[in-house]
């Protein structure tokens, strides 16, 4: 099959024939429909974050499932599926406790001395996140899949495998966005443009977004914020205190930045909470001042948008052809896969809010 493949960082992604496993005991082998353009990928193209090469990236996927291992009862050959990174093993202490997004994916790999799923002239291949998107087929074990129903167009099902499940998860599941609240966020990329929209699905009072490229702020306003603050014009801070009149009770950062996530942290009002979506650079710290604990405001990460994804992604299907989750929108163009390097220049650029990879 064809996939894209990083050998290396800071270099052009290529496109080459590799090899795809039979599925094992408890594996899915999907035909990919679309595979959806995350910032987490580029952050390995640059060289943030360390990997193993050669690897496929990718990993906001859907597709139709194609063959399955044994033991596999969840699916069958024919489903339509979305794929999530945050594959659970299902016995864990996160897994038993109701938070699967926070589960390593121990027993989701095949055991060492196994053939490997993707393989390239008898090299083993990487697959990111457990999944390798970027490709024209997918093997993943079956707990790294959603059934999601047929009348669902898988373009934007994708989506909902990272960018929308992140952004609007983050402000329903793991900050509990009241309805009547005050709500910023920073950075109206994929994520956040999914973390507006899911602070209006949540009943939210004035939801500010603040970016700094007008078209993306224009785009906001279309999944439900109420105001926006241009960041490259003036104090985004003392913007965001002046419309909500003292503060924001919730602050969501969806970029992955320190300066970033400390401006989400002075936006809020006594007793609010700042909640960090991106992924910060390895070994980057925030700085809040001190005596800001006093008036009982917190700072908090968020891990896939705390979801329970095969809960999760089935409603968020309901809501986008109910109308109320904004998918179409989100889709700034769809791209092939020799496409892959432009792709990554435009997201490097930042003028988009998600591309998305369609195989024939």
């Amino acid at each position: 099959m064809r996939a894209a493949l990083l050998y290396e960082a800071n270099e052009p992604l290529v496109i080459e024939e590799i090899q795809i496993s039979k599925p094992d005991r408890n594996e899915v082998l999907i035909r990919t429909a679309a595979s959806g353009l995350c910032h987490s990928d580029l952050h390995f193209v640059d060289g943030v974050y360390p990997f193993k090469p050669p690897a496929v990236l990718g990993h906001e996927s859907a597709g139709v499932v194609e063959a399955v291992g044994a033991d596999v009862r969840y699916v069958e050959p024919g489903d339509h599926v979305i794929t999530c990174l945050t594959v659970f093993c299902g016995r864990c202490r996160s897994c038993l406790s109701g938070r699967p997004s926070l589960c390593g994916g121990s027993g989701t790999r095949r055991p060492k001395g196994a053939p490997p799923r993707l393989s390239k002239d008898g090299r083993p291949v990487t697959q990111f996140a457990n999944l390798g998107g970027f490709a024209e087929q997918m093997l993943v074990h079956e707990n790294a899949v959603v059934k999601i129903r047929k009348d669902m167009p898988l373009d934007r099902a994708a989506l909902i495998g990272c960018g929308v499940t992140t952004g609007v998860g983050a402000v329903i599941r793991t900050a509990g966005v009241e309805a009547g609240s005050d709500v910023a966020i920073v950075g109206c990329g994929g994520v956040g443009l999914s973390a507006v929209n899911g602070a209006a699905l949540a009943g939210a009072n004035r939801i500010i977004a603040v970016d700094r490229i007008g078209t993306k702020l224009d785009l906001a306003r279309k999944f439900g914020a109420t105001h926006t603050v241009d960041a490259s014009k003036d104090d985004a801070v003392a913007q965001v205190h002046e419309i909500s009149g003292g503060g924001v009770d919730y602050a969501f950062e969806a970029i992955g930045r320190k300066e970033t996530a400390e401006q989400a942290w002075a936006m809020l009002r006594a007793g609010g909470v700042a909640t960090v979506i991106g992924m910060l650079p390895i070994g980057a710290k925030i700085e809040i001042p001190g005596m800001d604990l006093l008036t009982e405001k917190r700072l908090q990460g968020s891990a896939m948008g705390s979801t329970q994804f095969r809960l999760d992604m089935p409603r968020f299907v309901d809501f986008y052809l109910a109308g109320r989750l904004h998918l179409d929108e989100l889709i700034s163009r769809r791209v092939s896969l020799g496409d892959v390097n432009d792709a990554m220049a435009a997201l490097r650029e930042g003028q988009v809010a998600r591309q998305v990879f369609t195989f024939d």
